[in-house]
């Protein structure tokens, strides 16, 4: 059968279970929708499976996107029904397709998130992020493979803004998703780093949509 992707979302406390506890959930719960997968071959095989754009625990997401193929042929409308009963809760299959594009082809998020507050004044505090985040470019210190480096990380930011609500900021933005690929917590790190005074008490994202180099919705 030809490989096919899985389009989902994690959202609620599932948004605490990690990439590789994920993994196995929807390996599990194909199994249980009698929907064999794949397997590599070789002394350890695995299930034939990837997610486009591993999530970081405490993210949510309303467009995964996951690639795999089965042994038999099934319609993507049948597989998208045993799937849906066979999830956890803060798991939702959305829809089921044959794949066209290669994943490289992704290349941005559309996320929006919250910068909450203890004491300040959102409306001000949204001022001097959008100020900040002006700036031509927002050079920070960041982990890479080789070590700790000095990155801008404002190349990978196409749009982004702050706007207050009661005592809270969100922030409403399109970043980098591949070559390079930038973590919305990145955004936290840079105020951190750069304006500490700025820094939030804490922040949380969700992913709301995936699209190519031409602003295109990825699928």
């Amino acid at each position: 059968m030809d490989k096919m992707r899985l389009l989902f979302s994690k959202t609620g406390r599932a948004v605490y279970i990690s990439h590789l506890d994920l993994m196995r959930t929807l390996t599990r719960a194909f199994l249980r929708a009698d929907c064999r997968l794949k397997y590599s071959e070789g002394f350890n095989p695995h299930p034939n499976i990837s997610i486009a754009l591993p999530l970081s625990v405490g993210a949510e997401s309303v467009c995964e996107i996951m690639e795999f193929k089965l042994i038999e042929e099934k319609s993507p409308d049948e597989i998208l029904s045993a799937l849906k009963s066979q999830l956890p809760e803060g798991i939702e299959a959305l829809h089921v397709y044959e794949s066209e594009r290669k994943v490289k082809e992704l290349k941005w998020i559309k996320i929006c998130g919250v910068f909450e507050y203890d004491n300040t004044d959102a409306e001000k505090m949204a001022n001097k992020l959008n100020e900040f985040y002006s700036a031509e470019s927002i050079v920070i210190s960041k982990k890479t493979k080789r070590g700790i480096a000095d990155s801008d990380i404002k190349p990978a930011i196409k749009q982004i803004e702050f706007e207050a609500k009661g005592n809270d900021v969100l922030v409403s933005a399109i970043i980098s998703a591949q070559e390079p690929t930038l973590n919305p917590e990145l955004l936290c790190d840079a105020v951190r780093q750069l304006k500490p005074e700025f820094a939030p008490d804490f922040a949380k994202f969700k992913r709301l949509e995936v699209f190519d180099a031409q602003m295109e919705v990825f699928r």
